[in-house]
């Protein structure tokens, strides 16, 4: 059966590409805040712990711009997404306050005989939601408060979402798996002039990527074929990431955010650092975005053929463990993109990280290793009540993702979290991949399926509800 299709709406501006690409993941769209960028329909795929859903992101709907022929493309492309979704995301900028645009699209989205979910976006943090209450002015019931940009709140949306259409599981591993054989993506990533281009062009044997000392010389990303020991690869040389303080052209904004949109599509990203001058606070604000988007990811310490003194070597490992202490996970491969010093460690690295990746542990062997963790360290108490971790499962890979079921969710703290995942690494390393870790009550869906019924929308469909 085709998954249900969510069609995500909304005014220009509000966030509707960076709530798209949050919620696929996979190739994003492109985020800019120039009015009318996005125009055609852009579709992608959703797994959220087994429950499957497609996304359409559509422009943005400004009736006064509809006179003009884009305008009225972008609206005809928007309508289409409209009629074929089976429910609709209204995204609303909570921080401007409603809009004439917000109020006449709202009028048009209560004609529609399907769930309406009003999702009021910028909410980046709980001093923010006061700003959510005027929304309901809008007539669309549950206000759903989001942070696009930063994935706050997108949980309880998705769950409101996926309760709403009564999409159940339908995990089959085996479908999860890369196709064996096809391609591995690895994206080259990192600050400008760090040799990204000069390790593309070493590894493939030519000069497929334009080199220049000049920052910024890479815009666009370039994509290229290659076989290395048997195996198939694309390499996606990127453009240089500064900090965003020093971004001023519009090209080097849209470049740097097609950069960034990359770390979504690879299967391995390789964050390539200039060893003569070490690692910096924006390589670990990078590295940290790419551990955020769940990529795998292997550090390269380049031009180590400038480096001078018998110990040079180790006092640059050394200051990468201290800048990227977070990082302790990922590997770190020192290279020369000039001389071709330690290439194939880094391809072996790669290789060696995308199967961790992928890793699948069995849920009985999960449920055996966290019995030994419990015993040696149960949940604190909480609210003078036991907490007890019923089961663990594994609900995807790329990266690994356990879900822990429960008593009570709300008392296993973040520190516990950190220690589970601690102990998951300290069983089975899962090697430069980030891990994620969910709890959820165990009887919560029975709970959410009875109070569905007790709340219907008018066209007799459920509607969202925050958990």
């Amino acid at each position: 059966m085709t998954a249900p299709l969510l069609a995500i709406v909304g005014r220009p501006n509000v966030g509707k590409s960076t709530l798209f690409n949050r919620l696929v993941g996979g190739r994003p769209a492109l985020v800019h805040d120039t009015p009318g960028l996005t125009r055609d329909r852009r579709y992608g795929e959703l797994d959220y712990f087994g429950r499957q859903l497609r996304v359409v992101d559509t422009g943005g709907l400004d009736p006064e711009a509809a006179r003009e022929v884009i305008g009225a493309g972008i609206h005809r492309q928007a309508g289409v997404a409209i009629g074929q979704a089976d429910a609709v995301v209204f995204v609303v900028d909570a921080m401007a306050g409603i809009t004439p645009v917000d109020e006449e699209l709202a009028g048009m989205l209560r004609k529609i005989d399907k769930p309406i979910f009003l999702a009021g976006n910028k909410i980046d943090s709980t001093k923010r939601e006061i700003h959510l209450g005027e929304l309901y002015r809008l007539g669309l019931g549950e206000v759903w408060g989001i942070s696009a940009a930063h994935g706050r709140g997108i949980d309880e949306l998705l769950e409101a979402i996926c309760d709403a259409l009564e999409i159940e599981p339908t995990l089959e591993p085996e479908e999860e798996e890369r196709t064996e054989g096809g391609p591995l993506r690895v994206a080259f990533v990192g600050k400008p002039n760090a040799g990204k281009s000069s390790l593309v062009n070493r590894l493939i044997g030519e000069e497929r990527a334009l080199v220049h000392d000049q920052p910024g010389t890479t815009t666009d990303p370039v994509d290229t074929a290659f076989s290395y020991g048997g195996s198939d690869y694309s390499l996606v040389d990127t453009a240089g990431i500064r900090r965003r303080a020093r971004v001023e052209a519009e090209t080097e904004k849209i470049s740097v955010s097609m950069a960034l949109a990359q770390i979504g599509r690879a299967d391995v990203a390789v964050m390539v650092v200039d060893g003569a001058l070490g690692p910096s606070e924006q390589d670990a604000r990078l590295a940290g975005q790419i551990a955020d988007a769940g990529c795998a990811l292997v550090v390269a310490l380049n031009k180590v053929d400038l480096l001078r003194g018998s110990g040079a070597a180790k006092a640059l490992r050394e200051r990468a463990s201290d800048e990227l202490h977070f990082l302790s996970w990922a590997p770190v491969v020192l290279i020369s993109a000039l001389r071709g010093d330690g290439v194939g460690d880094l391809m072996t690295a790669v290789d060696r990280v995308s199967e961790q990746h992928r890793r699948r542990i069995a849920t009985s062997e999960l449920n055996r290793f966290y019995a030994e963790v419990c015993e040696t360290h149960p949940p604190p108490i909480h609210r003078g009540k036991s907490v007890r971790i019923q089961f663990v499962t594994q609900a995807a890979i790329r990266p690994p993702s356990f879900v822990v079921m429960t008593n009570r969710p709300d008392g296993v703290s973040p520190s516990y979290r950190r220690y589970l995942i601690n102990q998951l690494r300290a069983r089975y390393r899962f090697e430069g991949t980030p891990l994620r870790l969910f709890v959820r009550g165990k009887n919560a869906g029975k709970k959410n399926k009875k109070k569905r019924g007790a709340r219907r929308s008018p066209s007799g469909k459920s509607r969202g509800r925050r958990r």
